[in-house]
């Protein structure tokens, strides 16, 4: 994989690139947060690696741009700190997962591994429908009885995910593992929080309800039946 690090300590970029050159992975480090995300929007990458503090621009702040222009390249946050309001910060900003410092190279490789996975949107079904939603996954355009919806882009993953899985029940680890990639639970509200938004912006404006909770499962997307 090409993979992007914007960190600014010299020793973890000398830790990271050998480690991930060593894996046959392509690194390029970058130690300026703005730099960072001019790179980030310019040149394609797998995944990119980026620390919470940085010179120029914050961790938070580059990665927030960097959704704002349409990049989905997963996301891993390096930082100092682990607490739960930390976590969630960096899950709202558009971040993937996150690593506390100092780790274990074989954990940051891991988790890397597990980002660059995820498998490719498939060619043959570029818009999907259930009652009148519809979701262009090209145009990247959602729109319910011929009104446009406005998503944020974890948003929009969150409803793609739903609406392939159309009538079924998806659990909340189920969707912590589709939409963010977490193959743990982070213990945060962060299904919750985004499934309340969406809603309120697929279901509230409209008088016929899609979006379903099953209580103590799980939710799930589908027409009246």
């Amino acid at each position: 994989m090409r993979i992007l690090l914007i960190e600014d300590d010299r020793k973890t970029i000398e830790y990271i690139v050998r480690g991930l050159t060593e894996a046959g992975h392509v690194c390029d480090p970058i130690a300026d947060g703005r730099d960072g995300l001019f790179q980030a929007t310019r040149e394609a990458y797998d995944v990119l690696i980026v620390d919470r503090m940085l010179p120029g621009l914050d961790g938070l702040s580059v990665v927030k741009a960097i959704r704002a222009a349409q990049v989905k390249t997963p996301v891993l946050f390096l930082t100092s700190v682990g607490g739960v309001d930390d976590r969630v910060e960096g899950l709202e900003a558009g971040g993937d997962d996150y690593l506390v410092k100092p780790f274990a190279f074989s954990e940051l490789l891991a988790r890397v591994n597990a980002l660059g996975r995820r498998p490719p949107p498939q060619e043959q079904t570029t818009v999907l429908r259930v009652a009148d939603l519809e979701i262009d996954l090209i145009r990247r355009v959602v729109r319910r009885s011929d009104q446009t919806i406005d998503l944020q882009p974890r948003e929009f993953t969150l409803l793609e995910t739903l609406m392939r899985g159309e009538g079924r029940v998806l659990t909340r680890t189920m969707l912590l593992e589709r939409v963010w990639d977490f193959h743990f639970d982070p213990k945060t509200s962060v299904v919750e929080t985004h499934i309340s938004r969406l809603r309120a912006k697929i279901d509230k404006p409209f008088t016929v309800q899609l979006l379903h909770t099953i209580r103590n499962i799980g939710y799930s997307l589908h027409a009246p039946r």
